[in-house]
């Protein structure tokens, strides 16, 4: 992963975060452990290289634990560790933004659709 170019601590955890699906990742994460599938299916806009990269990302940073069962067929299960459960409180305010966005557009699309 490159090195911060300022320091500041909100780039130092965009560098970790940034991108379009890894908090989605620690949202699903969240409700506890899973499959690769069922990940897959919870965001079916990833595609299969790029949920394998994000997730060996967040467990190289120490937020995802990837635990492999030894049957057969193999089961493999990804869970946050403690370090990723701190994440709760981002995706908390993450999920109300979001909510409060939607409501914001709604209202200005029912605003210029009346208006028209």
């Amino acid at each position: 992963m490159k090195a911060s170019a300022t320091g500041c601590s909100v780039e130092e955890a965009m560098r970790l975060l940034g991108g379009r699906w890894r908090l989605l990742l620690v949202s699903y994460l969240l409700d506890g452990p899973k499959r690769f599938s069922d990940l897959r299916r919870d965001m079916p806009g990833i595609s299969q290289r790029m949920l394998t990269l994000d997730l060996r990302a967040l467990e190289e940073a120490g937020f995802v634990q990837r635990t492999v069962y030894p049957e057969v067929p193999v089961r493999v299960e990804y869970d946050l560790t403690a370090d990723g459960d701190r994440l709760r409180p981002v995706v908390d305010v993450m999920r109300e933004f979001g909510l409060w966005l939607k409501a914001r557009d709604a209202l200005v699309a029912h605003a210029e659709s009346e208006s028209a």
